[in-house]
């Protein structure tokens, strides 16, 4: 195992080479993942009102 102080030297020079995002990339970001989960929202919303429609013109016709 190292030295324990040369680990912490270690990270943190690794820490410092970490870029962070701009606030503009966090932003961009936050809403690329707000409007794809609208999006799907949206899609599975339909996609059960079809199957919904679809099951109920079954059941109807079997009875």
């Amino acid at each position: 195992m190292k030295n324990p102080f040369k680990f912490i030297q270690e990270v943190k020079q690794e820490a410092f080479k970490v870029t962070w995002p701009t606030g503009k990339e966090t932003v961009q970001g936050s809403l690329m993942v707000v409007a794809m989960a609208i999006i799907a929202a949206i899609f599975f919303l339909l996609v059960d009102q079809i199957f919904k429609s679809l099951l109920d013109v079954v059941l109807k016709v079997s009875f």
